[in-house]
């Protein structure tokens, strides 16, 4: 009877999350088959490792499986290409820092905008961005030095820039 139980939580907790995960996931690992390996392989990991999951109130259940979700995507991409961030990072010019403002673009829109950035400047704006990570933080994660970690946001940010303002360019009414 308890492994009934048991099925069924972690039904529902696949029903619940999945499709936040796989957000999550998509973010690094822009394609979809090798998304979805890393994602089942995260629910596996997450499923045997519930018990010592440790609750620490509201949303600390979704914390913890993003963690296993990012540190998955991270050790994927480790594997694949060796280090994801190189640390020769080109110098830009100042024109890029400007801000085009997305609030006009759908999310779905911009996520794509992200999942096409290059492998490094991908993982370091998702770290930042939506992990909340230091520079430092991301530097030791991905044993690169934090001023290419802060390079590799910085160009990963003006890409977006460039990608936005031609997106808002080409779908003006006006």
């Amino acid at each position: 009877m308890a492994a009934g139980k048991d099925a069924g939580a972690m039904r529902e907790i696949y029903d619940r999350y999945a499709g936040y995960l796989a957000a999550v996931c998509s973010r690094y690992i822009p394609d979809d088959g090798d998304m979805k390996d890393i994602l089942q392989d995260s629910f596996i990991k997450i499923y045997t490792s519930l018990d010592r999951f440790e609750y620490r109130g509201e949303g600390s259940l979704k914390a913890w499986m993003t963690r296993i979700v990012v540190n998955a995507c991270l050790k994927s991409l480790r594997k694949r290409k060796g280090d994801p961030v190189p640390d020769n990072i080109p110098e830009t010019s100042g024109d890029e820092e400007e801000d085009p403002g997305f609030k006009d673009i759908p999310m779905p829109v911009i996520m794509e905008m992200i999942r096409k950035l290059p492998q490094g400047y991908r993982t370091v704006f998702n770290l930042f961005v939506f992990e909340d990570r230091s520079h430092k933080e991301i530097a030791s994660m991905l044993g690169i030095k934090e001023n290419s970690s802060a390079s590799q946001f910085f160009r990963a940010r003006a890409i977006l820039s460039k990608w936005i303002m031609e997106y808002k360019k080409s779908h003006d009414n006006g």
